[in-house]
């Protein structure tokens, strides 16, 4: 079920970027610097792209600064948490050495017997 409704989100989604796409097909003239600062400098970079073109790379290029923002700002959470995994398996091993050392018999009254006394 979750299946076919993300293919009709999808779809739907495909259909509406074609819609805007076929509807700014549109050349547009995209340029590094403004007039009078060209001026200045005494060259202009520029290119001519359609427009809808430019209305996706703009999305694509808000997404992948969005994702980048928050993958540093998580960073901080990541090193702890990678930190008190490594502390966990640590703590892990230490405790199976210390119940493989400390192999106490299972009933209470042979175990209070061969406990070491303490000199």
């Amino acid at each position: 079920m979750i299946r076919y409704l993300r293919y009709i989100f999808l779809s739907v989604l495909g259909l509406v970027l074609l819609t805007v796409a076929l509807a700014n097909r549109g050349p547009v003239q995209l340029r590094l610097l403004p007039d009078d600062i060209t001026g200045l400098v005494g060259s202009s970079w520029q290119i001519e792209l359609p427009l809808f073109l430019v209305i996706f790379a703009s999305i694509i290029a808000g997404l992948m600064i969005g994702f980048f923002w928050e993958w540093v700002r998580e960073m901080k959470h990541r090193s702890v948490a990678t930190t008190k995994a490594r502390e966990v398996t640590r703590l892990e091993r230490e405790l199976a050495v210390l119940r493989d050392s400390a192999s106490m018999p299972e009933d209470d009254v042979l175990a209070l017997l061969e406990r070491p006394k303490a000199q």
